[in-house]
Formats: structure tokens, sequence, C-alpha cells
């Protein structure tokens, strides 16, 4: 039978016959000996042919493997055998053929890899060495300076304030910061006062302006018209002056204020006498307090004060700064903190260092909103279980600024907190500074201090006729 008629001879006429030699395999010509490689070459072994009678190659559609595996290009190679096209694995890269690779000097020569040569550790340890040697050299450190030992963390500190030396810094006296606190409602008052009054009769369309000009000013509705039918009594149709119109005008805010102007009082008998200071966003309750401090501690109490604004950061730290300016000590917390918590403790380390005032502040809160006014009673309710009759006084501090408005905040926290007297602040930031007479009208709350600056001694305690002369535009009389 021919050679193209045996079977399996599509098989071989494709795959060649195991009579075709295989081309022996091209050494690799290893390069000159370097300190750094070198090149194994791995012998290549035959595969076992198989009998040309085997079953293999005389059934039809069964491959001849020895021969088919000489001549089929897409098969891959054997393990650890190099493919065709591609540099040995163990080859020196292109861009080092020809370079003067030289040993580096203290690096221990290493077996080939994969071996460890006489010394079974020899292999980790040249690696190591080897590792060393071609790593860069380490940049030389520069000594730092020792760390200082951190303070354990306390969930709540006490900051004491350090000596400092008394400044003595020229001061004004109460009426002069007060009337040129007050200007700017007093000027646009009895500007318009002098222009309804000058070379004009008492009539009711003066009268009219005269109560429109004080209900801008904020003297409110009711406060307003008494003050305009005062004015009118007994000179309608008759000519006024303008000085006789603001001398009606305080005669009648004196009037209106006097019930509420009562002192601030510490009672010693209750130790330590806590005060709660509450009020709205930027209020200026923690000014307050700093000013407080330092008029309490001249009265000769000693006093703490409670960061309880703990959500503002900021608030914690100017706290700290008028206990460093009034040497009163701190007892505060992390930002986030509970405040409840916090007062309880400052009530415990009050009642510790034996002091006789606790001053604590809170976080600015809007009275119409009923999630933060439940946390001022959550604070109330901590405290009074303590003691069941603190805190002893809660001062709402209100901005003079916000006009009509410190009437719904009063209303609000007096439901909330139960307040017991008032606080006016920024009087010198408005031209409406009648806002007082309409709380006293409608409220009757005590007014204990009034602040007309942001200095030290710009919180005064509040006394009905130099408020009411201020505000009219007239002297100490």
């Amino acid at each position: 039978m021919s050679e193209d008629k045996r079977p399996g001879w599509l098989l071989r006429k494709m795959f060649g016959t195991k009579e075709e030699e295989r081309p022996a395999p091209v050494p690799v010509q290893p390069p000159d000996p370097k300190p750094v490689a070198k090149t194994i070459v791995e012998p290549v072994v035959e595969p076992a042919a198989l009998p040309v009678d085997s079953p293999a190659s005389l059934s039809e559609g069964q491959p001849d493997f020895a021969t088919a595996a000489t001549d089929v290009f897409h098969v891959p190679p054997p393990p650890g055998e190099p493919g065709e096209g591609t540099p040995g694995k163990n080859a020196i890269p292109d861009e080092l053929e020809g370079a003067d690779l030289q040993p580096v000097e203290g690096a221990e020569e290493r077996p080939p890899a994969g071996t460890a040569g006489d010394d079974p550790a020899r292999g980790a340890k040249a690696a190591d060495t080897t590792s060393q040697a071609f790593a860069p050299e380490p940049a030389q450190a520069v000594p730092l300076a020792p760390r200082p030992e951190l303070e354990p963390e306390v969930s709540t500190q006490i900051f004491m304030p350090e000596p400092d030396a008394a400044s003595e810094e020229p001061t004004r006296g109460w009426w002069s910061r007060l009337t040129g606190g007050m200007k700017r409602t007093s000027s646009a008052l009895t500007e318009r006062v002098t222009g309804l009054f000058t070379k004009r009769k008492l009539d009711a369309d003066t009268l009219e302006e005269l109560e429109d000009a004080l209900i801008q000013a904020d003297f409110g509705i009711e406060t307003a018209t008494r003050i305009s039918e005062a004015v009118g009594k007994g000179r309608y149709e008759k000519g006024i002056s303008p000085d006789a119109v603001r001398e009606i005008l305080a005669a009648e805010v004196e009037r209106a204020l006097a019930p509420v102007a009562i002192p601030f009082r510490i009672d010693t008998s209750k130790k330590p006498f806590v005060i709660l200071m509450i009020g709205v966003n930027g209020a200026g309750k923690t000014t307050t307090i700093g000013k407080l401090a330092l008029k309490l501690k001249a009265e000769g109490h000693s006093l703490m004060l409670a960061a309880g604004d703990t959500f503002r950061a900021a608030a914690i730290e100017q706290l700290k700064v008028w206990g460093q300016r009034t040497q009163t000590p701190v007892i505060a917390r992390a930002q986030g903190a509970d405040a409840a918590g916090l007062a309880f403790d400052a009530y415990e380390a009050a009642k510790a260092q034996g002091s006789d005032v606790l001053l604590i502040d809170t976080a600015g809160r809007l009275q119409n909103k009923a999630g933060l006014m439940a946390e001022l009673e959550k604070i109330l309710r901590v405290i009074r279980k303590i003691d069941p009759q603190a805190p002893h006084a809660v001062l709402l501090v209100l901005d003079a600024t916000v006009g009509q408005n410190a009437l719904s905040q009063v209303e609000l926290f007096s439901k909330a907190a139960n307040v017991t007297g008032l606080v006016m602040t920024k009087l010198d930031g408005t031209a409406r500074g009648g806002i007082l007479v309409a709380l006293a009208a409608k409220f009757g709350l005590p007014v204990h201090f009034i602040g007309v600056g942001e200095g030290v001694e710009d919180l005064e305690p509040f006394a009905a006729r130099d408020f009411a002369r201020a505000i009219a535009g007239l002297d100490a009389g």
C-alpha cells in the first residue's frame, strides 16, 4: 500500500511523519561570566516515540504524537523552556547588554538562583545581603525634639487660670458709657420730636406722629399711646417745646421701668449659688458670663464657670479666656459632649471646691425649636436631682437689636426654664432701644443688667432713671 493510502495519511500529511528529523534545539550562548547572573541551560527531554504499528498510528483520525510534537506551531512549549521568539528567562535585558557590571563592594557572591550552595542557610543570607547592598543609602536621621508626655484623657477637665498681672486701663464713667451706647436710639427720637414740635401747635396729627415715632423705636403700642396722651394732656391746641416733650418722655419711661429695675443679689445661704445663662444664638451669653464673673469677684464671691455650650467649640475656648481674665476656674468637656452631664459635674466640682457661685453657660437655641428647648429642660432636671432648688437664678440674655422678637423669646423661654431675670445687651447697636420698655409693660420680669458695649466695664446694673433720661437725650439731672 502506498504511503498516501495508509490509514491516517491525511493527518500525517498535515503533521509530518516520524521519519522527519526534529531540528536540534539551538543552545543559548551564555554571556560572559558576570557576578550578578548566570545562565542555566536546561536539557531538552526527547519525547518517547510510539511504535509505528501502534493503535494510535494505525487508527483513522488519531494523530501520531511522536512526530506531531515537532511541527505544531501553536502548541505551548514545555514547562521551563522559553517559547519561540522570546528571550531566555535568564537572558540579560537589551538595555544592560554590554554594560560593565561590577560586583558591589561588600556584597557576598550568591550561588545560582534556586540553590543555596554548600550551606543550606546560605541562600536566605545571600538574598538578605544583596538586598541590603543594592538598597539606597538611608538619609541621615535628624534628631527630633523629645515628644512631651500627653496627659491622660478625661471626660471633664477643670482649667485653672494662670496668675495675671492686673492691668490699669482708664475707663469712662457709667453715665458716659450709657449715653454713648444709647446715642443711636436717643438721636432718632430727638430728631423726630424736634421736627414735630418746632413752631407747631399740639394737635391730633402731631400726637399721632409722636405715637408712630415711639412705636418705631419699639416702645410698644401700649407705652406709645400712654406717652402721647401724657404729652397732649392740658396742652391741646397749645405750643410745646421739644425739651418739654423729652422731659415728659423720660418721666413716662422711668415710670414704666421702675418696677422691674431690681438689683441682682446672691443668696449666700445657697452654696454654690447656681446661675444658668440662657438665650438664642448670638445674644452674647458667653461674654455676659465673663463680665458678670468680674463683677461678682469684685464683690468678694468665689466662682466657677461651666462651659455648657458644648455645641460651639469657640464658646468653650472663649469661656476659658474669660476664666483667665477673671482668674476663675473653668470646667469643660470636649465639643459635642452632653451639656446636662457637664452641668452635673460642674455642680459637684463647685461644691467640692467650696465655690460661692457657679455660672453655667448653655448653647444658643431658637425659642421656636421644640427639640432644643427640650434639651434645656433636661439640664434643669439633672441639676435639680442634686439640689431641688437649683438653679437659683435663670437669666435670659436678650439682644436689643432683634426688636419685637424679644417678646417671643421671653414668653417661650419662661415656659421652658422659668426665667427669673433679664439681661439686655447690645443697646449700643440699635436705634430701637425702647424694646426694654415694651418687655417691662408686658411681662414685668426683673431687668438686672444692661450692656452698651464689648468692654469689660460695659455691663452695669439696670437703673430706670438713668436709662429713661439717656434714651430721651437728657442730662443725668
